[in-house]
């Protein structure tokens, strides 16, 4: 993780804040370690590598805007089995109701209009096709890369 020492994105960053919003099954099915026997401990494990971020300056996804962006906050969202999942302080936590991408949809749209800059941690395509325009999309390549997993 190419890290910018920076903690805190306040007035004196240029980095551009964003809210990373993560597709958390997504997330937990890119590495074949096991998930899918404990999903709730699993997505408890990846919860606590989480709080961490927030308040940091990384290397930014491609298609970001710069070099860096600032994580202001981390919204994981939980469905099926893993909604039994702890979250640690410092990770805003939306447990899907029905289907995670509905509720990724949502969330997305919700704090776009709010004026946020969203960035959607997901592979899934139909999901991506449905997100808002202005939502920045990456892949869990770099997230786990940011979360050194």
């Amino acid at each position: 993780m190419r890290d910018h020492g920076r903690h805190g994105a306040g007035a004196e960053s240029s980095a551009p804040p964003v809210v990373v919003i993560v597709d958390v099954a997504n997330v937990m099915g890119s590495r074949p370690d096991g998930w899918w026997r404990d999903r709730a401990g699993a997505a408890t494990r990846l919860l606590e590598r989480m709080p961490h971020l927030v308040g940091r300056e990384v290397a930014a996804p491609d298609g970001a805007g710069g070099p860096i962006v600032a994580i202001s906050r981390i919204v994981a969202v939980l469905e099926g089995a893993a909604r039994a999942a702890t979250a640690p302080r410092g990770v805003d936590v939306v447990r899907a109701p029905a289907d995670g991408d509905g509720a990724i949809v949502d969330e997305t749209a919700r704090l776009a209009e709010a004026g946020e800059r969203v960035l959607v941690v997901t592979a899934d395509r139909g999901l991506r096709a449905r997100l808002d325009a202005g939502a920045l999309v990456t892949g869990p390549g770099w997230f786990n890369e940011v979360l050194g997993r």
